[in-house]
């Protein structure tokens, strides 16, 4: 599912280490069994009482029920659904029809989820006349009474006539879905201004069931037809193909889309809306992009590399791509980064780009979502995880084949980016929360979608991949999708896919990465002498609650200029020494010279060392990290040349961290560094530089740039308008707000969010209306910095006159259906406090009235 989004994702875990800082620091726990674990029993996930007074780490997460996968008494084998929708009351009018079969016993009843339905009618379909049945409901489950037991040889066929009420239903959620009630309608009537008339559904985890009854577990599939009845100006999506489209007497029109492979009832999808349709093709089936008509010419260059991943997936894999069509389509307000529904993947509408916005754009923030959701027609559609504690089967490999295309499509350089940011992402959460990858012990199907399941994953499948090579590894998966397409799988079907391509038992890595908690900790020192360089590598994790890791990994020792000496070792104790031959004082000894363990490193190397890594380097991470370690050395003549050459380095990335440390330079030959600073903000190919230019000479305090911000407000990237914007922030001069002025009416989100901030700090009572007006307009992942720079003026203007601000923030605070929304909304407020007392009483009432635990956590902390 659902691709994180980098912002949400961080500022959960901010609520997660703040939380965390409260957590009792010991506990009753023990160690988790080590050995090889059967997934049914998974000691790996268990804790249990252990000695009084033992510390407990802090990222140790408190005992959880098992979460099996769900017992299979019926299987759903068809799914036809008849739907029409009223939008004033924002219900769906449906009627299913249910072809089912006993799973093996025989059946004398079903079950079935069915969430805050009105249940209309419960009829029997056969050859004669249908047979009312008898059923119980509870709101959430539809228990049916059948006419008799049926045997698993005899499917039979179930009507139910049925009203869905999405709004009526408890809000649920979590930081990669941010709701769950599966059906919404955005604007119904009409009313919102710049806001388009849309339906959508999204189905993981289990929210299908909340537009048309199922048994809604992803250890089902089923076949599918859908039939939609809509206003006839509005365009229709579903999965497969649409096989109808009728025109009614009363002017509406019906839709049949059919999807005729099963799939799981959570991969379900409905889109209605209006759309500009752009086709494509590949090997003969189409491939459409559904955006808004604002947006038809850009929609190929948004998703034009489609049919491109389609061709490279298909033959790295050795599976073309299994369904009938592929479409994408973007929708307002959505609930979550992106959906891989089979063959009709859903976006956010932040995918839509302007031409402008284009310029902006990177494989990190757009293509790389396409490829994810892409890849889950194979790993997650095509065959599916059987449980949600089995996800990363599904998220895991979704996350990695974004460094798959990249390294693909634009080299290595780029691959080790992802790399770099995707360990990161797991490190960072691995602070407040370690847990085993796959977790048959979780207290919410939703924890599991988290930065483990997916850039851990992610990076455990590239270790997987190291370990075997790249042609078992694609031949491992070519078995794998092959042996188990179009079921449900577990992590021993993956197993032993691996296990029977390369004849190696590899229980050992399966079970200390996917089953167990934690990653190496690793301190590694070195010294020469007698021709030898001997090499000690300790684990330093809590390997109470942790593992002593197998690690096999490449060590590059460097003994002259040009070519370095690789040798292949696998550390398996938590402090081993290796001794590895060198003919004279290496230049360099580099542990994990492929950078691709998953780990932390404290690894001892010089200056002269770092230096030498930096200017041979085979990767951009072993760039990158040269430069992280350096970034305190810049008064050093060696580093500073450094940090010179890093500026004119070929890929961007390198060039932006170069400037990124050197914010504040107080080094050699200031002048002309600071030249070449500016050099870079007028000139470099590459906006991102273009802006981080500009953030590094707004951090020189004697700086005088001004000109350079200036005519950088008209640059053609709206990322160094924006950072130019902040820059002047600091330092406005005589014509700044003249200049600001001119984009009060912009479409762009980060001009937006740089105009606010720069009113923020010098507006005055003159732009307190323009946050008003400019609400509507502002994406909703940017609202948590809106409501803040709005509180921060509204500090700077008369009480009296702030009645609507904080009646809009309240609003926000308390009814946002996004918990960082309302969380940026109460912070906006919360600036307000010293000027306004009497909203202490306010504060305290939202958050007595909060419902969400992780707003609860950051709300007891302020």
């Amino acid at each position: 599912m659902k691709y994180l989004v980098p912002g949400l994702t961080s500022l959960l875990l901010c609520v997660q280490l703040l939380a965390a800082a409260q957590a009792p620091a010991s506990g009753p726990r023990r160690p988790a069994t080590k050995g090889p674990v059967n997934k049914k029993e998974s000691p790996a996930a268990v804790t249990s009482p252990a000695p009084a007074g033992l510390v407990v780490p802090s990222w140790l997460p408190a005992d959880a029920p098992l979460q099996p996968a769900a017992t299979i008494l019926t299987d759903v084998v068809d799914t036809k659904l008849d739907v029409r929708f009223d939008y004033k009351k924002q219900h769906l009018l449906g009627t299913a029809l249910l072809t089912l079969r006993s799973h093996f016993y025989p059946q004398s009843e079903v079950s079935l989820d069915a969430k805050g339905f009105d249940i209309q009618k419960v009829e029997l379909v056969s050859d004669k006349k249908p047979k009312v049945l008898a059923f119980t409901y509870d709101r959430r489950k539809l228990v049916i009474a059948l006419d008799h037991p049926y045997p698993r040889t005899t499917p039979y066929q179930v009507r139910i006539v049925y009203v869905a009420k999405p709004n009526e239903l408890p809000q649920g959620g979590s930081a990669a879905i941010t709701s769950d009630k599966g059906l919404y309608f955005i604007n119904p009537l009409g009313i919102e201004k710049n806001k388009p008339r849309q339906i959508w559904t999204q189905g993981e985890t289990e929210a299908s069931s909340c537009w048309f009854p199922t048994i809604d577990k992803p250890n089902q599939r089923m076949t599918q037809e859908i039939s939609m009845t809509v206003e006839k100006q509005f365009k229709t999506l579903s999965n497969g193909v649409l096989t109808a489209s009728k025109t009614n007497a009363d002017g509406t029109r019906t839709d049949t889309w059919k999807l005729k492979q099963p799939h799981a009832p959570y991969l379900a999808s409905m889109v209605v809306g209006d759309f500009a349709v752009v086709n494509d093709s590949w090997h003969g089936k189409p491939v459409d992009y559904y955006v808004e008509p604002q947006y038809a010419g850009t929609a190929r260059a948004i998703f034009g590399r489609t049919p491109q991943m389609l061709d490279f997936f298909s033959k790295k894999l050795g599976v073309e791509y299994p369904w009938d069509k592929y479409a994408q389509v973007a929708v307002r307000d959505y609930v979550s980064g992106a959906m891989e529904n089979t063959t009709a993947t859903t976006h956010g509408s932040t995918i839509q780009a302007t031409r402008r916005e284009l310029l902006d754009a990177n494989y990190q923030t757009s293509e790389s979502v396409i490829v994810h959701e892409l890849f889950h027609h194979w790993f997650g559609d095509y065959v599916t995880s059987e449980s949600w504690a089995n996800l990363p089967l599904n998220e895991s490999f979704a996350d990695y084949s974004e460094l798959l295309w990249a390294e693909h499509k634009y080299g290595p350089d780029e691959a080790g980016l992802v790399q770099e940011i995707k360990i990161n992402n797991y490190l960072e959460e691995a602070q407040s929360k370690r847990e085993p990858l796959i977790r048959y012990r979780h207290t919410n199907r939703e924890d599991m979608f988290d930065r483990h399941s997916y850039d851990k994953g992610g990076r455990v499948l590239h270790m997987l991949r190291k370990y075997v090579g790249d042609e078992a590894f694609f031949a491992s998966l070519n078995r794998y999708l092959v042996q188990n397409k179009q079921t449900a799988v577990e992590l021993s079907q993956l197993r032993t896919a691996f296990e029977e391509t390369t004849g190696e038992d590899l229980m050992w890595f399966f079970n200390q990465w996917f089953l167990q908690r934690g990653h190496p900790e690793l301190r590694i020192t070195h010294s020469y002498a007698n021709n030898q360089v001997t090499l000690r590598v300790q684990q330093t994790q809590d390997t109470l609650f942790q593992p002593v890791f197998r690690l096999p990994v490449t060590v590059a020792v460097w003994t002259n200029n040009n070519q370095p000496t690789e040798h292949r070792i696998t550390v398996t104790k938590a402090s081993q020494t290796f001794v590895l031959p060198a003919n004279q004082k290496p230049s360099l000894v580099k542990f994990d010279n492929e950078s691709q363990l998953l780990a932390q490193f404290d690894e001892e190397r010089t200056q002269d060392e770092l230096i030498f890594q930096f200017y041979h380097a085979r990767s951009y991470q072993q760039k990158s990290e040269a430069l992280d370690l350096l970034q305190n050395k810049t008064t050093e003549l060696a580093v500073s040349g450094l940090l010179r050459n890093a500026m004119t380095d070929k890929f961007w990335a390198v060039r932006r961290l170069a400037l990124d440390h050197l914010r504040r330079y107080r080094g050699p030959e200031p002048e002309g560094m600071r030249k070449d600073i500016q050099q870079l903000a007028t000139t470099d190919v590459n906006p991102k530089v273009r802006a981080q230019a500009i953030t590094t000479l707004a951090s020189f305090p004697d700086g005088t740039f001004g000109p350079i911000y200036s005519a950088a407000i008209s640059d053609s990237s709206a990322l160094v308008a924006a950072a130019a914007i902040q820059a002047l922030a600091k330092k406005p001069d005589l014509n700044t707000s003249q200049q600001v002025a001119t984009l009060d009416n912009t479409t762009s989100s980060p001009l937006i969010l740089a105009v606010a901030n720069y009113y923020a700090t010098n507006g005055t009572l003159d732009q307190y209306g323009w946050f008003l007006r400019r609400l509507p307009d502002v994406a909703e992942a940017d609202l948590y910095a809106y409501f803040q720079s709005f509180g921060t003026l509204m500090t700077r203007i008369p009480p009296v006159e702030r009645d609507s601000g904080i009646k809009t923030l309240e609003e926000y605070a308390r009814n946002s259906p996004r918990y960082e929304i309302r969380l940026g909304a109460y912070r906006g407020l919360a600036l307000l406090m010293p000027t306004s007392p009497n909203l202490k009483a306010l504060l305290q009432n939202i958050r007595e009235k909060e419902t969400d635990d992780r707003l609860k956590a950051f709300y007891n902390l302020m």
